[in-house]
């Protein structure tokens, strides 16, 4: 049985997915708002996490940013009517893990829940991870960056990096003047490799080239059909 946290304020649509899924390999558990949600995450410790964006009290946002905050590992699909980019990479920065647009249908909700179960359980399963990855502090130049505590330093100026341009940079790091797949890198934090999801993650490779700017030895590069590598 895998267990569904859902948050969602439409009760009606709540109620829809619980007697739609409820009893077919899941157990859903419903919050009507971010607070709500907060409070029963941490309780119930779900298998997978679905939430809406827009909500009363707390939107799904700042829940998941708090939640990270103390989970990184607990699978999160976000429900939204947005579509445009930029809503959808500030979700990925948070720590999420897959997005569905409203409205869905019901079969697709399902695959996608367990497609995540899958992966988190594949990965942290059956899959090594890449050489050096567990190196968690890394010298960039004239920048320190730790990987765990999210920081990128310079000159003992702290920036602060999201969840998902940590995860980036740390694999560039680790992988230091090799290439890095954009499949590989989808694959991993996102999920799957759709174009969408490539656009999404070259803004965050943009992100991360203001952030190191100060050191002009230091250059991510496209290798175009390929992925990136990191330079300095």
């Amino acid at each position: 049985m895998i267990t569904v946290l859902l948050v969602e304020d439409e009760q009606t649509l709540a109620q829809i997915i619980k007697d739609t899924l409820e009893g077919k390999e899941f157990g859903i558990h419903i919050a009507y708002d971010g607070e709500e949600g907060l409070r029963r995450f941490f309780e119930l410790r779900p298998d997978v996490l679905v939430t809406d964006v827009m909500m009363p009290r707390m939107d799904g946002f700042e829940m998941v940013r708090r939640i990270r905050e103390k989970d990184r590992q607990t699978p999160v699909l976000f429900l939204t009517a947005r579509s445009a980019i930029n809503d959808v990479v500030e979700g990925f920065e948070l720590g999420a893990n897959d997005y569905l647009k409203k409205p869905f249908g019901m079969q697709e909700l399902a695959v996608r829940i367990k497609a995540l179960i899958g992966r988190a359980a594949h990965y942290n399963d059956f899959v090594s991870p890449p050489a050096g990855v567990e190196q968690e502090k890394f010298e960039i130049g004239r920048y320190h960056f730790d990987a765990v505590a999210q920081h990128l330093i310079y000159n003992g100026e702290i920036q602060e990096l999201s969840h998902r341009e940590s995860e980036i940079l740390k694999r560039l790091c680790a992988n230091h003047t090799q290439v890095v797949s954009t499949q590989t890198i989808l694959l991993e934090l996102w999920g799957n490799d759709s174009f969408f999801n490539t656009r999404s993650l070259h803004v965050f490779i943009t992100k991360l080239r203001h952030k190191l700017n100060n050191d002009e030895r230091i250059r991510i590069v496209n290798v175009r059909g390929i992925g990136y590598k990191l330079i300095f």
